[in-house]
């Protein structure tokens, strides 16, 4: 009889990823990575148009936006990746600061800079940008959960050894110096991709929950806020390099927790409470 632990083990432990290239010819190659992105911008297209058609506008303007949203997201993310990992390029900055296929976006550039195109494609559109990033909002969250399945082909993006259930497989040549000996570790992009998925719901939840108390843009606002609460205990259990402030806060850990209080406080400020009413009696 198989021991309950070993059941256990199997059931929830994710298997070792196999190679991160689908299929290759030539000097062409398919990888899982691209392939997820591809998928879970389609995706967020999908459910953004839906949003967009629920509030009055047309939902085929999701897929207009693209042409404003992709390139400039691309940008950004690459803009706040070189500035924070500027120490990788300062012997050959060029070419290798615009080789952005071979990975280095930074997810909050990307929305700053998605944010910017939103900002120019609703300006051209005559739309209001707020509606529009509230309407993006979720997708743009279920988008990131299943492009995260891109670092799980990619054996990066995980945390801290681990020897729990669901502890993934890191090959040896992907491990960091410092934990070579270690064998399985935290599937942090598992953890944030099932965070993305509960955020989406949130803010479906909420817009639909609340829409007659809701002002333009509150969707967004509270999209940064739990996207970064996510990130931030992210953030806690990774080890792979990133920028780090002082010797040993990374910084992607401060940015989370800057933008979870300045947005929560946004939030709170652009709906204060009503105060109340005494009655003084006779």
């Amino acid at each position: 009889m198989i021991p309950l632990s070993q059941t256990l083990l199997a059931l929830f432990s994710l298997p070792s990823p196999p190679s991160p290239i689908i299929f290759k010819v030539g000097p062409i190659a398919l990888s899982y990575h691209g392939l997820f992105i591809a998928l879970g911008i389609a995706v967020g297209t999908w459910l953004t148009g839906r949003e967009l058609a629920r509030r009055g506008y047309d939902g085929a303007l999701a897929l207009g936006s693209l042409f404003f949203v992709v390139p400039l997201g691309i940008v950004g993310g690459r803009l706040y990746h070189v500035a924070t990992e500027y120490h990788r390029y300062t012997r050959n900055p060029f070419p290798k600061v615009l080789e952005a296929y071979e990975g280095g976006l930074g997810i909050y550039g990307a929305i700053a800079g998605g944010f910017l195109s939103l900002l120019l494609f609703s300006w051209y559109r005559a739309i209001s940008p707020l509606t529009f990033a509230d309407s993006a909002a979720p997708g743009l969250a279920l988008g990131q959960a299943i492009g995260r399945w891109g670092n799980y082909f990619n054996q990066e993006l995980f945390g801290r050894p681990s020897d729990l259930p669901w502890a993934i497989y890191i090959a040896p040549q992907n491990r960091p110096v410092q934990f070579a000996d270690a064998t399985s570790f935290h599937p942090t992009f598992l953890y944030e991709a099932i965070w993305d998925v509960l955020v989406c719901l949130v803010l479906l939840w909420v817009a639909r929950r609340f829409s007659e108390q809701l002002k333009a843009g509150d969707v967004f606002i509270l999209y940064v806020v739990l996207y970064s609460v996510g990130r931030f205990f992210v953030e806690t259990l990774r080890v792979d390099q990133a920028f780090l402030i002082g010797d040993s806060v990374r910084g992607n850990l401060l940015v989370s927790g800057a933008l979870t209080l300045g947005f929560a406080l946004l939030l709170l400020l652009r709906h204060p409470r009503s105060p109340r009413i005494r009655s003084v009696s006779g």
